[in-house]
């Protein structure tokens, strides 16, 4: 969601001796390997005091890693590797950096004071009159058609609402069509939002462009939901992650938002946490499938 977190452990005479996590924003939408070299050269040379160990492991290595092993190795007046492919013990020290980097991004997102901010700019980039407090996504995900499932997933201003969570098997549309995948889960979310089970959002993500967006504005035209902000998210052309354009669903018009605007990290956090729930109520769906035999539905006929 445009945030990076490094962390840091620091290993002397084969103990670890403490760690740290830097947090900061990847405004450039560079590499992990790219980010990384990019905050270890003014972590090491911004500072004459800074230490430089024999050693460095990282997670990824660029084309320039060279050039930076030689300017460390120039400050540090001996030899400094900077490797990335180890084994071993050391294997295990850049596994145990890679976890803790992912919780602590985890929780640093989840903090609540970080995610009212969030939500604050979202209502400014957005030009509503009132900080929404809810927020849902859906998204599509298959495998060439196959075992089609969607998700909904529900923010509010203190992050995920994992109870609110739903999924849904899609069932008796043309495989692969998404337009018609996406109008079934709607139309089966938004039927029990319009009976009153449940409460609304105030904003709609919907992961894709113009022709998804038209499916939730005619599903909540059809069930006479108002007060309910749609927006599409598509990928942009270089469909990397900031340069996604955003569909006004009552207009139709289009926008972007800059890539360091926290509005739209938290339009990234909920769409690739919605992306990442179809994905995974897809794959256990598949697998279901491809190990059930037909055989199993012949009535007497059983696992024996």
């Amino acid at each position: 969601a445009g945030q990076c977190c490094i962390q840091g452990l620091f290993v002397r005479g084969g103990q670890v001796l403490g760690q740290r996590a830097y947090y900061s924003k990847n405004g450039l939408a560079l590499s992990p390997a790219e980010f990384l070299e990019a905050f270890l050269s003014q972590y090491y040379f911004a500072s004459e005091q800074r230490e430089v160990p024999k050693a460095i492991v990282i997670c990824g290595l660029t084309s320039d890693v060279d050039v930076f092993e030689a300017a460390l190795a120039e400050k540090a007046s001996r030899k400094v590797s900077v490797s990335a492919d180890v084994r071993g013990q050391r294997a295990r020290w850049l596994a145990l950096a890679t976890d803790n980097a992912v919780l602590n991004l985890k929780s640093h997102l989840a903090d609540k004071s970080h995610v009212l901010a969030r939500f604050t700019n979202l209502q400014g980039a957005l030009k509503m009159d009132s900080m929404p407090e809810r927020l849902e996504c859906f998204d599509i995900s298959h495998s060439s058609g196959e075992a089609t499932v969607a998700s909904c997933v529900v923010f509010d201003n203190s992050g995920p609402r994992k109870a609110d969570y739903r999924k849904f098997n899609v069932e008796g549309i043309q495989p692969g069509d998404d337009y018609a995948a996406m109008q079934q889960a709607l139309e089966r979310r938004y039927k029990r939002l319009a009976a009153g089970e449940g409460s609304l959002p105030d904003v709609l993500f919907i992961d894709g462009g113009k022709g998804q967006v038209s499916q939730a504005m005619s599903v909540l035209g059809h069930y006479g939901i108002e007060n309910v902000r749609v927006l599409g998210v598509a990928k942009g052309t270089t469909r990397k992650a900031g340069f996604e354009t955003l569909v006004d669903g009552e207009t139709g018009k289009e926008s972007v938002l800059r890539g360091d605007n926290p509005a739209l990290h938290l339009i990234q956090q909920i769409r690739d946490e919605a992306h990442r729930f179809a994905i995974t109520g897809h794959r256990a769906r598949r697998a279901k499938a491809r190990k059930t035999s037909t055989l199993e539905g012949i009535p007497g006929v059983g696992a024996k």
